[in-house]
């Protein structure tokens, strides 16, 4: 009985492998052989969870004309594998993918570390920041004292409470843009939002399209619902998006959907301004595509000058092109498990028709909690809050790279949570493994792309300050050391860093 539960082909995995391969070496790096080379690419995808545990993957031989290697090379690396414990093997089964016994199992989106390894692990992975006290407790407070009516229904609301809704409804308003409640359903954080909609709108083998790069943890549940991901490449630095590729793309492939973070882009961080806006709409509906407008990060601009565009709903006058998501998890904070979608109301009652398969409705608690919030100054507060805390992250993060590696080249936004880092010419997939070695968890680029894309970057989000940051830099730049070194996976990191 085969062991393995999915399969990679020759072609996709030679596009996986062809980014590592193809970056230049850094200054003083071994080259290893071809065998090695290919081995430890392998190697590098399952541990980024990008070639999931128990694939199978292609014959030797098959791999070898894709890869234009000989047999020999793609069997020894094989056999390299299968010593190391990354690779199982049965006579008629082929040969699919494993981790050794101990190692934990990679994750295939970007989760945060467990509270436990924070103490020894500075953790770059999850662009979110601690609760913005006193506001989380004083919210939780008002929550309780709304509680008890609610305490005597079954405590199921599909579309959300009403109450909530009509508060969000209220603020598209006061934004400009005139909102009934019944255009809004409130859902367990964004995440919950664009799963909904991908399951209303996208559909097994149906076409999404997505700015390249973009946020991790969307691409991977489009990838698990089945969709075809048509990347876009946006423009140089904080440039937004290229419409001449939009428009391309939309006119040419058709997708389904388009998903799009117009607002502080995850992970560029750049702003789309108002004549983006206006076109991508206006394409979208010329091509009969949805378009989602992740506006997550809306809230946190951190610079004074920083002039917001119109919502991109603004400009769906007919209100039957665009659907709106948004959450408070980035504003206020992640264990907050509140979204909602703003859309037509047609689509409003399809999305909690379906939902009656899925989770029934969202925490009655943490929706109460929200709605004190907005009805209160406490929202307002939270989140200047929580913008003074992210710029003085953002300013502390970027002098320590800027001094530790002045090699690697980035851009500085005006807003979000995330800096989006070209690595010196050296692998992000090499320097996310090396960083768990020196006590830096850090994603690296390829997890933001379609089908091994930004080999050259990573992420560093603004959730650590001070004196972390700088010794955040400190542990980034003797990651890429060992990178530049060409140390092995076996080589033990120097112990020079107390956490």
């Amino acid at each position: 009985m085969a062991q393995w539960t999915s399969a990679v082909g020759a072609a996709q995995l030679a596009r996986l492998l062809k980014s590592q391969q193809e970056r230049p070496a850094g200054p003083g790096t071994r080259r290893p052989p071809a065998y090695r080379a290919l081995a430890d690419g392998i190697r590098l995808l399952v541990l980024e969870g990008r070639v999931p545990v128990a694939a199978r993957l292609p014959a030797e031989r098959e791999l070898a004309l894709s890869l234009a290697v000989s047999r020999t090379t793609v069997a020894t690396a094989y056999e390299a594998l299968r010593t190391e414990g990354f690779l199982e093997s049965r006579r008629g089964a082929g040969s699919w993918t494993a981790v050794p016994a101990g190692n934990p199992l990679p994750a295939r989106g970007l989760e945060p570390l467990p509270p436990e390894a924070l103490g020894s692990v500075i953790d770059l992975g999850c662009a979110a920041l601690p609760a913005p006290e006193p506001w989380l407790t004083r919210a939780v407070q008002g929550a309780l004292e709304e509680l008890p009516p609610y305490a005597h229904t079954h405590g199921d609301y599909p579309a959300g409470l009403p109450a909530l809704r009509a508060m969000i409804a209220e603020r598209y308003t006061a934004r400009g843009i005139p909102t009934m409640p019944e255009q809004i359903m409130v859902t367990t954080g964004a995440m919950g939002a664009i799963d909904a909609i991908c399951h209303l709108f996208g559909g097994r083998g149906e076409r999404i399209a997505v700015e390249s790069p973009s946020y991790a943890n969307i691409l991977q549940l489009m990838r698990e619902a089945g969709a075809r991901l048509v990347p876009v490449a946006m423009a140089e630095g904080l440039a937004g998006w290229d419409m001449d590729r939009w428009r391309q793309v939309l006119r040419e492939a058709a997708p389904r959907i388009a998903y799009v973070v117009a607002d502080f882009h995850n992970p560029t961080g750049a702003l789309a301004d108002e004549d983006q806006r206006r076109r991508l709409v206006e394409a979208a509906r010329s091509a009969g595509t949805v378009l989602v407008a992740d506006e997550t990060m809306s809230e946190l601009w951190l610079d004074e000058d920083v002039e917001m565009p119109r919502p991109v709903c603004g400009f769906d006058t007919a209100g039957s092109t665009v659907i709106t998501v948004g959450s408070a998890s980035k504003a206020f904070w992640a264990g907050m498990r509140i979204g909602w979608v703003r859309a037509a109301p047609d689509v409003i009652r399809s999305l909690v028709a379906a939902r009656a398969y899925a989770d029934l409705g969202t925490p009655v608690l943490e929706q109460l909690a929200v709605n004190w919030l907005f009805s209160t100054s406490g929202w307002a507060q939270a989140v200047e809050l929580r913008r003074a805390q992210a710029r003085d992250n953002r300013d502390a993060l970027v002098a320590a790279v800027r001094r530790e590696l002045p090699r690697w080249e980035f851009e500085v936004p005006k807003g979000g949570l995330t800096l989006w880092v070209r690595a010196g010419g050296l692998s992000g997939s090499r320097l996310a493994e090396a960083g768990e070695r020196v006590g830096v968890r850090v994603p690296s680029g390829p997890r933001f792309g379609v089908d091994g894309a930004f080999e050259g970057y990573v992420r560093l989000p603004f959730t650590v300050g001070g004196a972390v940051a700088e010794e955040a830099a400190v542990r980034l730049a003797a990651a890429a050391r060992l990178v530049e070194s060409g140390a092995t996976a076996g080589t033990e990191a120097p112990r020079t860093f107390v956490a």
